[in-house]
């Protein structure tokens, strides 16, 4: 991906022209739009494609994902609506509708999705996503009992399909706490010289999202969403890390060993490629993908001049609404309260740790505060990114 994100679009906008009367090609071009976080051109995509076959419900649905990213939320349930009209058992489609926006009695679909459910068998993973969105609806009518069972249903459903043990994680974040200690940074380099990256992280659901519109609204600052340049520059160094040919690490241990002997230098330079890759013209980047918490180290090696700010939230609070969160991908921990406290704890104490070793690297920003007060800590940010 370094460097080669401007070309790839670039390579994408011929292909759309050269696809126009063509819907699944159009689907393939929006899905690589996408993955070079360009949601605009996606847009487009999905919109063509609609028109060539208006009453497909994948690509109803997938224009209607466009529309709620750009806020659209009106025209996207009309979308969502009709793709669940021509094909009832597009599951993601009902949750994606219940989310959208703040249910009422007057407007709901809580008896639609209890219907849907009563077809299912107990044990068909095809209720997770029912599931959630009932519990969601539910929640919003107040109904919080009910709410609260139908998400414990899906996400048992959803925890017994994967393979997981968060022993491993809580094990990772204690390591990389001891490899990045005060030794290795009082005799590491000075890194690559660059301030043009900004990383908003933190775990997921803490605000990093009101965070990134707050910052990116600066007349200097443009967002690239949650991208993986950075892990994937760690994990390409570290097969160097050793000698003779590379070698991928075998695992989170190693990788983690492995990255601690990386050139820091060419890391931070390897990053800033990427991210240039984009083809952004802004002069600062954020990087908003919420487990870079797990690079601060790298990130103060490679780039010292990066500003970072982290997200928390009341544990409570961020617990119980990372359990709620369906995740499309990722975070594997969060469809058990056990697994997910526990998480938070082996969390906190990383951060406990980088805040200890690197004082003054990250501005933390606390969630309640930037909802009770968003002004003020619109400013408190913007005074610390200089």
């Amino acid at each position: 991906m370094d460097g080669e994100v401007a070309g790839a679009i670039r390579t994408l906008e011929a292909l759309e022209a050269a696809t126009q009367d063509d819907g699944l090609k159009l689907q393939e071009v929006a899905g690589t739009y996408l993955q070079c976080g360009q949601h605009a051109g996606a847009a487009r995509c999905h919109a063509r494609a609609v028109e060539l076959q208006p009453s497909n419900p994948d690509f109803l649905y997938n224009l209607a994902t466009s529309r709620t990213a750009f806020g659209q939320l009106d025209e996207a349930e009309r979308l969502f609506t009709r793709a669940i009209e021509l094909n009832p058992r597009d599951y993601g489609a009902w949750l994606n509708r219940s989310i959208l926006r703040r249910r009422s009695p007057e407007d709901n679909h809580v008896s639609a999705l209890q219907a849907l459910l009563r077809e299912l068998a107990a044990d068909d993973p095809a209720r997770i996503q029912p599931c959630f969105a009932l519990s969601r609806e539910l929640e919003d009518l107040g109904r919080y009992e009910e709410s609260f069972g139908y998400l414990q249903r899906g996400a048992q459903l959803r925890r017994a399909g994967m393979r997981y043990d968060v022993a491993e994680d809580e094990a990772a974040l204690a390591m990389i706490a001891r490899v990045f200690d005060d030794n290795l940074f009082d005799r590491a380099g000075s890194g690559f010289a660059s301030d043009r990256p900004l990383f908003i992280l933190g775990l997921p659901r803490s605000g990093t999202t009101l965070v990134d519109r707050i910052v990116s609204a600066h007349s200097s600052v443009d967002s690239l969403g949650e991208h993986s340049s950075l892990a994937l520059a760690v994990q390409r160094l570290a097969g160097h890390a050793t000698e003779g040919a590379a070698v991928p690490a075998a695992g989170k241990v190693e990788l983690i060993e492995r990255s601690a002997r990386i050139d820091f230098a060419e890391l931070g330079r390897q990053y800033c490629r990427a991210i240039d890759g984009f083809g952004n013209p802004a002069p600062r980047l954020i990087d908003k993908t919420p487990l870079n918490f797990l690079y601060l180290g790298l990130i103060r090696l490679s780039l010292p001049g990066a500003r970072v700010i982290h997200l928390r939230r009341h544990p409570l609070d961020s617990c119980y609404a990372i359990y709620k969160t369906l995740f499309r991908a990722g975070y594997p921990f969060s469809y058990t309260l056990q697994e997910t406290g526990r998480y938070y704890i082996a969390y906190h104490g990383l951060m406990t740790h980088w805040r200890k070793t690197l004082p003054g690297a990250f501005l933390d920003v606390d969630y309640e505060a930037l909802i009770a007060d968003p002004e003020g800590q619109a400013r408190r940010i913007i005074d610390f990114l200089g």
